[in-house]
């Protein structure tokens, strides 16, 4: 099942937010994406049908485990592509937006070569 550069963006936002603070809602992801709320609520609705995410009867957002694989292998690639460009001389914020642009559309063949470069192999 193929997942648009959008429904990524989702996943790892729900995949932060939960890791800070547990319970996430759409009006969570919304505020952080800085989002409208009917977006939100549209892509929650295609997550859902997709089965990346559980929503119970109070709102609440939870990663099924296909979800959460997913979100966990966007994260890494944010994460490991924006200590990349940060090593190279990057300024914080342009390494972090580049890296959202990037995470989405490298292949995993360069993205192996960057962690096996960067000393990021895990």
């Amino acid at each position: 099942m193929s997942i648009q550069e959008s429904g990524e963006m989702y996943l790892e936002t729900i995949y932060v937010l939960s890791q800070n603070g547990g319970s996430v809602r759409s009006i969570d992801v919304s505020e952080h994406m800085g989002y409208s709320k009917p977006s939100v609520s549209r892509a929650i609705g295609i997550l859902k049908k997709d089965g990346y995410i559980n929503v119970d009867r109070s709102g609440f957002i939870t990663l099924t485990d296909a979800g959460r694989e997913h979100a966990e292998k966007i994260f890494e690639r944010h994460t490991i592509i924006t200590e990349f460009l940060k090593s190279l001389g990057v300024d914080d914020e342009t390494a972090a937006e580049d890296a959202c642009k990037m995470e989405h559309i490298i292949s995993d063949a360069s993205f192996e070569a960057i962690k096996r470069f960067g000393g990021s192999d895990k």
